[in-house]
C-alpha cells in the first residue's frame, strides 16, 4: 500500500522539488537594460524613462549629456535628439515608442539602431498634458550600418 500512494505522488513532489528553480530562471523575454545617457533638467527624457520603466524595461541613466556618446556609438547627427540609449547592441535615439524597441531586440536586423530625429509631440515622454492632445506625425527610423535610414513605423499618419 505504501508503494503505490509513493507512486502516486512521487511526480507531485518532483513538481513542487523543481518549481523553484524553474520559477528562478530568467524569462527568455527578459530585456536586457537600456542604458540612457540625456541632460540633467530635461524633463521629457524623464518622462520617456518613466514610459520604459512603466512597460518593463530596466534603465540606467547617465545624467552627462548624450552628444558624446551618440558620436561614439555611430549614430549620424542627422538622426540626433535629446537622449541616446543603448539596449542589446543597438543605439535608441528619441523618443522612440517601447513597442518598436522590443521589435527591433526581436527581429535583430544589422543595423546601428532606431532614431525618432527631434522631439516630436506626442511621442513617449512629449505626450504630457502640457502638450493638449497634440500628435504630431513622426516615423522610428531604422538607421542602418552605412548611415542611411529608412522608416521601421510611422506614427499618426493618414
Amino acid at each position: 500500500m505504501q508503494r503505490r500512494s509513493l507512486l502516486i505522488t512521487a511526480p507531485a513532489l518532483l513538481a513542487a522539488a523543481t518549481l523553484p528553480a524553474w520559477a528562478a530562471t530568467p524569462s527568455a523575454k527578459a530585456l536586457p537594460v537600456l542604458q540612457v545617457w540625456k541632460d540633467p533638467s530635461c524633463g521629457c527624457c524623464k518622462d520617456w524613462i518613466s514610459y520604459l520603466q512603466r512597460d518593463g524595461f530596466q534603465v540606467q541613466v547617465f545624467e552627462t549629456g548624450n552628444t558624446a556618446v551618440r558620436q561614439r556609438l555611430g549614430l549620424p547627427q542627422k538622426y540626433a535628439s535629446c537622449h541616446t540609449a543603448l539596449i542589446g547592441g543597438y543605439v535608441v535615439e528619441g523618443h522612440v515608442n517601447a513597442r518598436e524597441i522590443r521589435r527591433l531586440l526581436a527581429e535583430k536586423p544589422k543595423a546601428i539602431g532606431l532614431s525618432v530625429p527631434g522631439m516630436p509631440i506626442g511621442s513617449p515622454g512629449m505626450d504630457g498634458p502640457e502638450y493638449g492632445g497634440r500628435k504630431d506625425p513622426h516615423d522610428v527610423v531604422l538607421v542602418l550600418p552605412d548611415g542611411s535610414g529608412r522608416v521601421y513605423q510611422s506614427y499618426f499618419r493618414s
